[in-house]
């Protein structure tokens, strides 16, 4: 797959794929610099554009875990802002209505400085109103790394190096190149012929795409995406940022924005992350977080590359590779006393449920759920249960006079009309 990609008129491609936390392959093909002659390999650098913002957003994240502020914080809670203040959720989603840049840094070439950055924002535009649609907006986050600097007391590139990139072991993951490294390309559409790229610093605005990295260190990254690390930010938080804020195409549900992750829907199954566009470079990554399979590709080439869907192909496809295991059913060991009273089938407003033990826990489904998916998890919460994944998620259960009363409906043994 490589080859034929990198074929088409792209100066080099890698490309790795994760499997369980740990790289089940890897590989580069081409060139990552024309004038010395140097090869790509995985260890190659490329920019990784608005991948960045996926660091970023756990960023903001860890800030939430400690408590230093909330997602649903307005941006003049933390920053000093006087023309409209979307909340930080919003930014994290793309649903703050701000305009896409942070002026036209990328038609004067000059990026903004801290001061001018903020000084913009008396300046700037809404061209939706907050929470009307998606817009991307890099500017957003961009103000978002500004908001995790504030709260830190430090610049956002250190916050990121020691608290993300050094727990998780990215030392190729860097705000600047480090060799080996590709050049970025232009290539042109018709002569065939290649111009370099610049290689802009974005200055105040790094949050939104200022990192380099590697194939094999976003794979790595991918699988914190997937499952989490407790000495960065832990599943549960990461969970959260999987869970859709919003449609992309609210009539093709192809393409979702959960908080600073990407979610497409490819087949069924949905894939995390994001992609990444800087002059000379394209970058894709996205994991599949119940097959904990995902991979990374990157190109030295900002035309033609679409690094996205190559990514998410090849994702797929090692998807098909390794189908997740079939385990063999063993008997359970005998539920807890109290347990076995809930077990089996129950009926609630004319609907079927059925309890059961499984691993040590209690599992329940609505047979005939009209959205096709009715499971639900639950954990003792007191004398009672509470469920903590799926269906009715929150909510507690308890029994009472060979009932079942479960977010606020009961359940009885039989079919019946409701009974005051």
């Amino acid at each position: 797959m490589l080859a034929e990609r990198q074929a088409d008129r792209l100066p080099s491609v890698a490309a790795a794929v994760v499997r369980d936390g740990e790289i089940a392959w890897s590989g580069a093909v081409g060139s990552a610099d024309y004038e010395s002659n140097a090869k790509a390999t995985p260890d190659t650098q490329y920019r990784i554009g608005s991948i960045t913002k996926t660091f970023t957003a756990t960023a903001v994240m860890q800030l939430r875990a400690e408590g230093k502020l909330d997602l649903d914080d307005r941006l003049d809670e933390h920053l000093q802002v006087t023309n409209g203040s979307p909340t930080i959720r919003r930014l994290l989603c793309h649903l703050s209505g701000l305009q896409r840049e942070a002026g036209e840094m990328f038609v004067s070439g000059k990026s903004p400085t801290e001061q001018e950055l903020i000084e913009s924002m008396t300046e700037l535009e809404f061209v939706l109103r907050p929470g009307e649609q998606h817009h991307y907006s890099n500017l957003a986050y961009g103000l978002l790394g500004q908001v995790v600097a504030q709260k830190t007391g430090r610049p956002f590139t250190e916050h990121v190096d020691e608290r993300i990139l050094a727990p998780l072991g990215l030392r190729r993951t860097t705000w600047s190149p480090q060799p080996p490294k590709a050049q970025g390309y232009l290539v042109d559409e018709f002569a065939r012929t290649v111009w370099k790229e610049p290689e802009t610093e974005l200055g105040a605005v790094a949050a939104m795409g200022q990192l380099w990295s590697t194939v094999d260190d976003l794979a790595r990254w991918a699988a914190f995406l997937a499952a989490g690390n407790d000495d960065v930010l832990d599943a549960q938080a990461v969970e959260e940022m999987w869970f859709p804020q919003l449609m992309y195409f609210p009539d093709d549900w192809m393409l979702g924005w959960g908080l600073g992750l990407m979610l497409y829907n490819h087949e069924g199954a949905i894939y995390g992350g994001h992609g990444g566009a800087m002059a000379g470079h394209l970058a894709g990554l996205f994991v599949d977080r119940k097959t904990k399979i995902g991979a990374a590709a990157l190109t030295n080439s900002g035309t033609r590359g679409d690094m996205e869907m190559f990514a998410g192909r090849l994702a797929a496809k090692a998807g098909e590779i390794w189908p997740p295991a079939i385990e063999p059913w063993r008997p359970e060991s005998e539920p807890p006393e109290d347990v076995r009273p809930l077990l089996g089938r129950w009926w609630s407003e004319g609907n079927e449920f059925v309890f059961w033990w499984e691993e040590g826990t209690l599992q329940a489904k609505f047979i005939n759920s009209p959205h096709g998916r009715g499971e639900t998890t639950f954990e003792r919460d007191g004398d009672g249960w509470r469920a903590v994944r799926g269906r009715e998620r929150g909510e507690r259960l308890r029994a009472e006079n060979g009932r079942l009363v479960w977010a606020g409906y009961a359940f009885t043994r039989a079919q019946e009309p409701f009974k005051a």
